[in-house]
């Protein structure tokens, strides 16, 4: 029997907390979320809708929204709250950037969201991966923008540069959580290598939008959630998610309490009272959730602020 994470196997069962109201979601329906799924399975495509077991995944696919999982279902990092398989993955398939395109199309995306695994067995991570795929969309795809969600490229010279020369609409990489809790729910990850990579993003294409998100409910604390939001505003981050971490089996991290509606709200207005254009704050929020309109409204921010600047 081939296991989804081997490495969690002799973790001991964590408590089941029972969702609350606010969280539960409808089962996936319609004609409409049929066809996407048949739209993927037809271009051999993963999506991190299915992997990651999002919730949001009949909401989304209905609308024919999918997020396009690259260089395959395996990751090479093991974290406590991510349902990606782990293991060793195989080698890239050079026809993905092509049969990105096509799906792209096909769906008929004005917006559309990339994010993969992480590569840590390439050279590059993967960067130039993402660069293709980039580049296919647009050849394919001239009316669509595009949102990356990279790993970090951790000990990976030069993969900063690549990504940032596929001159993405939107650069997404999400920090996951506060700085605390990265050893126990990130340990292949640093705090602030995550931070210099949306930093650095922006200083090489101060015009590109970035954004990160983070998981509540993992055992942070406000003032801890606070600090991350300082940290991503000293980095120049333009648009902030949150959202309520949901644990995919028993053998990952345990919730810790789940964040009501109001403490999301709460959240949201601090954050725009720190700076960011645009802020999404939900149990539900995901990275990808509602990211075509969440785009457009980034653009109307941007615009707002500098026309109050222009005024002051």
């Amino acid at each position: 029997m081939k296991y989804r994470h081997p490495e969690k196997r002799n973790n001991i069962n964590s408590k089941y907390l029972k969702k609350p109201d606010w969280i539960r979601v409808k089962a996936p329906v319609g004609s409409q979320y049929f066809e996407t799924k048949e739209i993927v399975k037809k271009n051999k495509l993963v999506t991190v809708c299915e992997e990651a077991a999002c919730p949001n995944i009949g909401e989304c696919w209905q609308k024919k929204h999918a997020t396009f999982l690259i260089m395959g279902d395996t990751c090479t990092r093991s974290c406590a709250f991510c349902n990606v398989i782990t293991g060793k993955p195989k080698p890239l398939d050079i026809t993905e950037p092509i049969n990105i395109a096509k799906a792209v199309r096909d769906l008929n995306l004005t917006h559309v969201v990339i994010t993969s695994v992480d590569r840590d067995d390439l050279k590059d991570g993967g960067a130039q991966h993402f660069v293709n795929v980039v580049n296919s969309i647009r050849q394919h795809c001239k009316k669509t923008t595009i949102e990356i969600l990279t790993p970090d490229f951790l000990r990976k010279p030069g993969a900063i540069e690549k990504i940032a020369s596929s001159k993405p609409d939107v650069f997404n990489h999400n920090l996951e959580t506060v700085p605390r809790l990265y050893l126990k729910i990130r340990p292949g990850a640093r705090y602030f290598s995550s931070l210099n990579l949306l930093n650095s993003i922006k200083q090489i294409d101060p015009k590109v939008f970035t954004k990160s998100g983070i998981m509540v409910g993992l055992g942070e604390n406000k003032d801890e959630v606070i600090q991350v939001m300082d940290d991503l505003r000293s980095a120049n981050v333009d648009f902030l998610t949150i959202g309520q971490y949901l644990q995919p089996t028993l053998k990952h991290a345990p919730i810790d309490r789940f964040v009501t509606p109001d403490e999301f709200e709460n959240l949201k207005e601090i954050a725009y009272g720190k700076g960011f254009l645009m802020v999404s704050s939900s149990p539900l929020t995901r990275s990808s959730y509602h990211a075509s309109n969440d785009f457009k409204q980034l653009q109307l921010n941007r615009l707002k602020k500098i026309r109050q600047l222009k005024i002051h």
